[in-house]
């Protein structure tokens, strides 16, 4: 078969839907091919099992919730401190509820990942792959906290990301309030806050 890679990409943020609405449980590729309106059948001619199909969701996740790369070059002309780790946390939960449906659809996988051993395997090795580009990343960039501070601020911002996009437990309370209340209890009052 001709590699068609649009089309791989379309089955594969179809299959990101599919898992954003019906779960992990919906995600066939007769589902995909409904969805993305494709003859029946296309699907699994390009992805031979549903973990190759699972894995090109995964990476498709990855790419559609990562930074864009002009906001991390002006962030990164800034000077490193609490407040530049601050407005990171800010791009990245900008970025999680800027797409419900990635984000949605990661979360899927990871609590599929409890039953199911195929999912574990590809989600974790994705996650701590990332993870650990993250803690590189802050230490790269001189931003205060290392591999213990990076985890806590992951542990935070997935139960806020989970909270927002479920049933929030107290709508009134997010956004800069939380993100600079988080920082500052972390690393220490910082001198200036966020308009």
């Amino acid at each position: 078969m001709v590699r068609n890679d649009e089309r791989r990409v379309l089955i594969a943020d179809t299959a990101i839907r599919v898992l954003a609405e019906a779960g992990a449980r919906g995600l066939t590729f007769r589902a995909v091919d409904a969805e993305a309106h494709l003859p029946r059948g296309t699907t699994s001619n390009y992805f031979r099992a549903r973990s190759t199909l699972i894995g090109a969701a995964i990476d498709r996740i990855g790419a559609r919730l990562a930074p864009n790369p002009e906001t991390l070059r002006t962030l990164g002309r800034r000077t490193a401190g609490p407040d530049l780790f601050a407005d990171y946390i800010r791009d990245i939960i900008d970025r999680l509820l800027g797409d419900r449906e990635a984000t949605t659809a990661l979360f899927e996988l990871r609590l599929n990942a409890a039953r199911d051993p195929e999912i574990g395997e590809r989600i974790g090795h994705w996650l701590r792959t990332a993870f650990a580009a993250d803690v590189a990343f802050n230490a790269d960039a001189g931003l205060p906290g290392g591999r213990f501070e990076i985890a806590l601020f992951h542990y935070a911002i997935d139960g806020y990301i989970l909270d927002r996009l479920t049933m929030p437990i107290a709508p009134d309370i997010g956004g800069d309030p939380v993100i600079d209340t988080l920082v500052d209890a972390l690393f220490g009052p910082r001198t200036q806050r966020r308009p």
